[in-house]
């Protein structure tokens, strides 16, 4: 039997089928963890398909697709400024991520999006009031240099104690010497102490160079220690090699 080929048989065929696609899309509900993946392959493998799928899930209001497909666009000059739309959807949808990549951007600046360090508190301090870590070093560092914000020791000893309690060697080095100079804080020298040698501890260069130099010279709190110091000095090198090599 001769089968005729009818006008629009085909477009409904194919309608049907985009159809289908956006069902099964929408009946999928992909985890935060499958979106990241299908991100990864999007960025490493510039992989059409699944810059696709994340395009198919951003225009569905998922905060982590949003976000996924912010940092891709992020890497492209001429599509920023929709990675800067992408990431404020995102963070006002709650991913918290979203929020201190926006803080990043408007912080620092990128070709086709102007620097604005008084845009990016907000959206750090509503990642960092997340237990975001990293917002919570910035927005400390932000309070404590007058960037973009009035200058305020105080908040700066808030916010850099949050990203210490969340394990942050930086924001620890940093509040160590705030305490040492009684800056936003009661000067207490034993606090400062003992947030340098944490940070020593998480293998911060800086910190370990330091607390190198203190027990090299001694002080109040603890006696002179050539020995210890020249260790320290070795391994502060150590890392400072290793970063380097990262790059």
């Amino acid at each position: 039997m001769q089968v005729k080929n009818y006008p629009g048989v085909a477009l409904i065929a194919v309608l049907t089928g985009v159809f289908l696609f956006g069902c099964q899309l929408q009946q999928e509900k992909p985890t935060s963890a499958q979106i990241e993946t299908v991100g990864m392959k999007a960025m490493q493998q510039a992989d059409a398909s699944a810059e696709r799928k994340l395009m198919s899930w951003s225009a569905q209001q998922m905060p982590v697709a949003q976000r996924e497909l912010a940092l891709l666009y992020q890497t492209r000059p001429d599509q920023r400024a929709d990675a800067l739309k992408l990431f404020e959807q995102a963070a006002r949808g709650g991913d918290v991520d979203a929020a201190f990549q926006l803080g990043e951007m408007l912080r620092v600046g990128v070709v086709g999006v102007k620097a604005a360090p008084a845009a990016a508190a907000p959206w750090y301090a509503m990642a960092a009031g997340q237990r975001h870590a990293k917002a919570a070093l910035v927005l400390g560092m932000l309070y404590k240099n007058g960037d973009g914000v009035a200058r305020d020791d105080a908040q700066a000893a808030h916010w850099l104690n949050a990203a210490s309690e969340l394990g942050n060697p930086h924001a620890m080095f940093l509040l160590s010497n705030i305490y040492q100079e009684g800056r936003g804080v009661a000067q207490d020298t034993a606090r400062a102490r003992h947030l340098l040698e944490e940070a020593a501890e998480h293998e911060y260069p800086p910190a370990i160079q330091e607390l190198a130099m203190t027990v090299q010279l001694g002080d109040a709190l603890s006696p002179k220690d050539e020995r210890r110091a020249g260790y320290l000095l070795k391994e502060a090198a150590e890392h400072r090699h290793n970063n380097w090599n990262r790059f």
